[in-house]
């Protein structure tokens, strides 16, 4: 079966991946990245040819792909506004919602100069929140835990998922 992380953007899905692949000596697998490897290019710059729409559409088609192995899956925050990913995420796979406060993921953003969220771009904390908001309870809806990430280290974070999912 498949461990997958989700929470909104910076909440450490990737981090809390690697680290617990490590631990685990099982694989893990960022699908913004896998898409990126895919398409050739930015995520950022294949939404401003393509739209979110088609990114959603490629998503989905990957998200499938990687469910059928086991391994550690990190997907990016919006992978939960498909209802297609909902159920695939219920049905197949031991989900972990990583919930981090919003002042704490937004300094977490403006930290990450490797990242960049093209639903972000040039947005406002208020627009922040519309699209922060609206998904915290489909994360809540679809996770098997839920856990506190706020002041955790990445490592601690790891901690806490092995004790409940076991390695």
């Amino acid at each position: 079966m498949t461990l997958v992380l989700i929470g909104f953007m910076g909440a450490g899905k990737t981090t809390v991946g690697n680290v617990l692949a490590n631990k685990t000596a099982t694989k893990q697998i960022d699908l913004d990245q896998c898409i990126v490897d895919k398409i050739g290019m930015p995520i950022s710059e294949y939404f401003d040819e393509h739209g979110e729409e088609a990114f959603r559409e490629l998503e989905t088609t990957m998200l499938k792909d990687f469910l059928n192995t086991s391994g550690i899956l990190s997907p990016g925050g919006g992978v939960i506004l498909k209802e297609e990913n909902k159920a695939l995420l219920k049905e197949q796979a031991t989900v972990v919602y990583l919930q981090t406060d919003l002042d704490e993921l937004l300094r977490r953003i403006e930290q990450d100069t490797t990242n960049y969220r093209p639903l972000l771009h040039n947005k406002t904390i208020e627009e922040v929140k519309d699209i922060f908001l609206p998904r915290i309870p489909i994360y809540e809806e679809i996770a098997d835990h839920i856990i506190d990430t706020t002041n955790k280290t990445p490592e601690e974070i790891a901690d806490v998922i092995l004790e409940l999912v076991g390695d």
